[in-house]
């Protein structure tokens, strides 16, 4: 080889990487505006794009990790938590394995957080008394009582409040006054109710709910909104003249709030005022009224991060005289921790403050909590247990006659991506109680407990051997069952361990033999117990009427070619369903077939990734299978993953799929025209109609080939961009909406104009 080709050759390596690193930098700054503006589905589109650049980039990993966090996407967020950590052991980012146990905990993992952070514990035991150790501390504890934790036996009624109290965004609820629901609602100005993006047009505002059926069921109250400003939280005075409110400006994705008061006046609410800076200390963010009466004297509780509590936001109160005099706040040391305390509710009738707390025993995340007063004192926060609370935050209690309510994301919640994404208002009634017929209700226990154990136990992740079921095959269904694969699998661990470690050294080779036996026990052999789990509580559920919607997406590692590896992972996601079909002499058979007496009803969304998310320094050369078929680094991308269940509604799952729903275009000059086509597939047997395909952007147009696509069938569109007076990084998108459905298929494109 000449000493000018491998000049050349050398020059274009170093391009490449040149090139690769500016496009990562560009992707990195975007995302991190789109992460402090709040745009999380934006920013997690962005690191996507980077990691395909570079997928072994500790910085990105935290990165996403942090944002998955934010995006309260827990599972997820735990996956990249403990990519970042094995990696790097706590050297770079020291809090990633806390925040890993945190986001275990956060999805019910109680036995696996517990383990995580008496390991936390062991790495900070030199620093006594840092947050991550005193964190570490409290949380083995908490796991602990979560794990030993009995519930009641007393059978209360869970209600899901239904839409358009609920809706894909996230609300708060705050109180009843006369006869209406007052509560907060996460929406946006000028993108659809679907769109999980917080961007600078999602504001909170107050609404009103009528729930005796009387005058407007769901009104804005218009008297208090601001423009730019997000309105939230709420409390009447004990004569009933004034109603303290939150009133925040953004700040990134956090909110620097201020409490207001407003006269009541005939039902309405006006003349809003700011409370002084005895309550509203500058510079310090102050929120979450609610008006009690204690020792005889009308007093304000309320959350900030002022000086001179114990870290974070902790709960203050003052006492009120003649209506406008506000003492100096005193702070409630008894239920204040290094944590955040938030969401206080003074109960008049039992002499005892309601608030949501993340530092003391608890399920994950906030819990509720409430402490006694007596005597001039609080007692201990005491947790207020199931269904309350759960893995996910739960907040906002407050109570009504012999009725609770309290907000949670908990699973079950609406949503249109993210199941954890956004908070959902609930309703407890004692047994004798009887709920409202306009909103549904459901019994816990049992039903959400099951259905919240089968959510828990996800993802379930199985294994397959390269190019299996069916090897060099073009069909998209097989008649393997998993579990019968799963055995031939299991059997090749010897082989595996030979052909991956030979012509190496006896210490790395025996390395490398335990490598490859953790791996089948730790991920293939666990998968399988997994799906057995998941398949009994799914028995259970469909055994009561559910009807479940269950999505599994499957993955290849990149030997073979794209459109190879789509039909393969469709052949696996098959030897899934054949298993359940086939179980226990065909128990799923009605439930899959839609035949069941009961009602009950599965059916599997199937998204076939290929290899699209494989990391990329997974080797795809053929003739090098030690890496490319026997490594552990390649075995572990040959999978499929349930990833999610939810009911169904009305019986029916959105229709429509595409096998990439974003396409990265790359750099490109303002003069080049951009037009990209996607294959959209039908994924039920009817014909779908669209009634429209819609772009916010005047210089982006799409094309559908036809609105009609038949069952099992796939269409294509076609959008075009004009790019002349773009620059820099940009990410486009159009929805595709069809008919009898309020989801919306999107399809992206990003692209860097020079």
């Amino acid at each position: 080889m000449s000493r000018l080709y491998l000049t050349l050759l050398l020059c274009i390596i170093c391009l490449s990487n040149t090139f690769g690193q500016t496009k990562i930098g560009t992707y990195l700054k975007h995302a991190q505006e789109k992460y402090k503006n709040g745009d999380f589905v934006y920013a997690l589109e962005l690191y996507s794009q980077a990691m395909q650049i570079d997928s072994n980039s500790i910085d990105i990993l935290w990165q996403y990790a942090e944002t998955l966090k934010a995006y309260k996407d827990y599972n997820k967020a735990t996956v990249y938590y403990k990519k970042v950590y094995d990696r790097e052991n706590g050297l770079i980012y020291p809090n990633s394995q806390l925040y890993y146990g945190l986001m275990l905990k956060q999805t019910g993992k109680y036995e696996e957080a517990l383990n995580t952070f008496k390991k936390v514990k062991s790495q900070f035991k030199s620093e006594k008394k840092s947050y991550p150790y005193l964190k570490a501390v409290r949380e083995i504890e908490s796991c602990i009582w979560a794990m030993e934790y009995v519930a009641s036996e007393d059978s209360l009624i869970f209600t899901h409040l239904q839409k358009p109290i609920n809706s894909e965004d996230s609300e708060f609820g705050h109180l009843i006054w006369d006869e209406k629901l007052i509560f907060s609602s996460l929406k946006a100005d000028s993108i659809g109710n679907n769109e999980e993006v917080y961007t600078k047009n999602y504001k909170t505002q107050l609404y009103t709910y009528s729930l005796d059926n009387t005058g407007e069921n769901y009104k804005r109250i218009e008297t208090l909104s601001e423009n730019g400003k997000s309105i939230g939280n709420g409390s009447f005075s004990l004569d009933s003249t004034r109603f303290y409110y939150s009133n925040c400006q953004d700040e990134n994705y956090n909110y620097a709030c201020k409490i207001m008061v407003a006269e009541v006046i005939d039902t309405v609410l006006s003349n809003v005022d700011s409370l002084g800076s005895i309550i509203n200390k500058p510079g310090f963010n102050t929120s979450m009224p609610s008006i009690g009466e204690m020792d005889g004297k009308e007093v304000l509780f309320f959350s900030s991060d002022r000086q001179g509590g114990k870290g974070g936001m902790d709960i203050w109160f003052s006492y009120i005289t003649n209506g406008n005099q506000y003492s100096e706040p005193v702070n409630l040391e008894a239920v204040n921790s290094v944590d955040n305390e938030v969401t206080p509710w003074w109960n008049d009738s039992q002499n005892q403050l309601y608030f949501s707390s993340s530092w003391y025993d608890g399920f994950g995340g906030y819990d509720i909590f409430k402490s006694s007063y007596e005597s001039y004192d609080f007692s201990e926060p005491q947790n207020i247990g199931l269904p309350y609370n759960g893995p996910a935050n739960d907040l906002y209690y407050f109570k009504h006659g012999d009725t609770s309510y309290f907000s949670s994301n908990r699973i079950g919640v609406n949503y249109s991506k993210n199941p954890t994404c956004c908070s959902d208002i609930f309703r407890v009634n004692l047994p004798e109680k009887i709920p409202s017929p306009k909103i549904d209700t459901l019994i816990i226990p049992p039903v959400i407990e099951s259905f919240y154990e089968l959510s828990r136990r996800l993802p379930v992740t199985l294994y397959f051997h390269n190019d299996c079921p069916n090897p060099k095959s073009l069909d998209t269904l097989t008649k393997i069952n998993y579990i019968d694969g799963y055995y031939e699998y299991r059997a090749m661990l010897e082989k595996y361990q030979f052909e991956f470690t030979a012509g190496m050294d006896s210490s790395k080779s025996a390395f490398a033999k335990k490598e490859l036996e953790d791996f089948f026990i730790n991920y293939v052999d666990k998968g399988v117990e997994d799906l057995t789990l998941f398949r009994d509580l799914l028995l259970t559920e469909l055994q009561k009427g559910a009807k479940i919607n269950v999505l599994v997406k499957g993955f290849a590692s990149p030997l073979a070619k794209t459109s190879y590896n789509v039909k393969l992972t469709k052949r696996r996601i098959s030897s899934l369903v054949n298993y359940l079909s086939a179980f226990d002499n065909g128990v799923f058979k009605p439930f899959i077939k839609g035949t069941a007496e009961n009602g009950g009803k599965v059916v599997f969304t199937m998204v076939p990734f290929g290899e699209y998310t494989a990391n990329k320094s997974t080797s795809d050369d053929y003739y090098d299978q030690r890496n490319s078929v026997y490594s552990k680094a390649a075995a572990i991308e040959r999978k499929v993953e349930i990833q999610s269940v939810s009911y169904m509604e009305n019986d029916k799952i959105f229709p429509l799929a595409s096998e990439s729903s974003i396409y990265d275009i790359g750099k490109i000059t303002s003069k080049n025209n951009i037009q990209k086509t996607f294959n959209i597939q039908n994924l039920t047997s009817g014909n779908v109609e669209i009634e429209s395909v819609n772009s916010s952007y005047d210089y982006v147009t799409a094309e559908i080939a036809s609105k009609i696509i038949s069952g099992k069938k796939a269409g294509t569109l076609t959008i075009n961009v004009n790019p002349t007076q773009l620059k820099g990084l940009n990410m486009v998108y159009v929805e595709v909406k069809i008919k009898d459905f309020t989801e919306t298929l999107k399809l992206m494109l990003t692209f860097d104009v020079e």
